[in-house]
């Protein structure tokens, strides 16, 4: 099995206050991994740190080769692409033009298709083309904020709390997309607070508490896991 995504030995600060520490995270490729854990355990810190959108220190290893000295829009061209938990959709601009600009480092010529594909994924997106982002529902920003990721064909797809503020019947949605997504050949990291939901979609997971790993392993094998039901999963 290959790894996509090998995270080693992390360390990220916010001045002084050491938000990751030594954290290290393998995605394999084909696979869907969560991380899961309470609000200021460290999720969006590693998401941002893999994008390259906050320094850090380790090792961050993609299809093999560093990303050490790699900006954000370097990895967004090798395949990396980031669903950040705000969504951060051009809300004046309409739902074609946000997936227009999520193709922004491709050729016109080579995207027109995924365009389709986006569509025929997120029918409503294709009902909705010429309305503008900032008046689509909860559930329809979030779709348009994946198909805008998709875009960019990535190979790996960081997800940061996608059920985040939507109904229980969206979130299940959502969440199959995800699924399918990791079917048709997508890598996903998933940041999620639904450890429930997310867990029963992914293959591997990570618990993060205070910035560090407590403990990983097969996503059912965790779900079961005593400890992590008691504290997640309302067991």
């Amino acid at each position: 099995m290959s790894v996509l995504l090998d995270v080693q030995h992390l360390h990220t600060r916010y001045g002084r206050v050491e938000a990751l520490s030594d954290v290290s995270v393998q995605v394999p490729q084909g696979h869907i991994v969560s991380v899961i854990g309470a609000n200021g355990a460290g999720k969006t810190t590693l998401m941002n740190s893999v994008m390259g959108i906050l320094p850090s220190q380790g090792e961050l290893l993609y299809a093999g080769e560093t990303l050490r000295g790699v900006p954000l829009e370097g990895r967004v061209a090798r395949g990396i692409s980031l669903v950040p938990e705000r969504r951060e959709l051009f809300a004046s601009m309409s739902v074609a033009d946000n997936l227009t600009l999520g193709a922004y480092t491709r050729r016109r010529g080579h995207w027109r298709a995924d365009l389709d594909e986006v569509y025929a994924r997120f029918p409503r997106l294709l009902e909705r083309r010429s309305q503008l982002a900032g008046t689509l529902s909860g559930g329809e920003q979030q779709m348009l904020a994946i198909g805008r990721a998709l875009m960019g064909r990535p190979k790996l797809l960081l997800l940061d709390e996608p059920s985040l503020g939507l109904a229980p019947l969206i979130v299940r949605d959502i969440l199959r997309i995800v699924r399918d997504l990791r079917d048709s050949g997508v890598t996903v990291l998933l940041v999620e607070q639904n450890a429930r939901a997310s867990l029963a979609i992914s293959d591997e997971a990570y618990v993060l508490e205070t910035g560090q790993v407590k403990m990983s392993g097969p996503a059912q094998e965790l779900a079961r896991h005593p400890e992590l039901s008691a504290s997640y999963l309302g067991g």
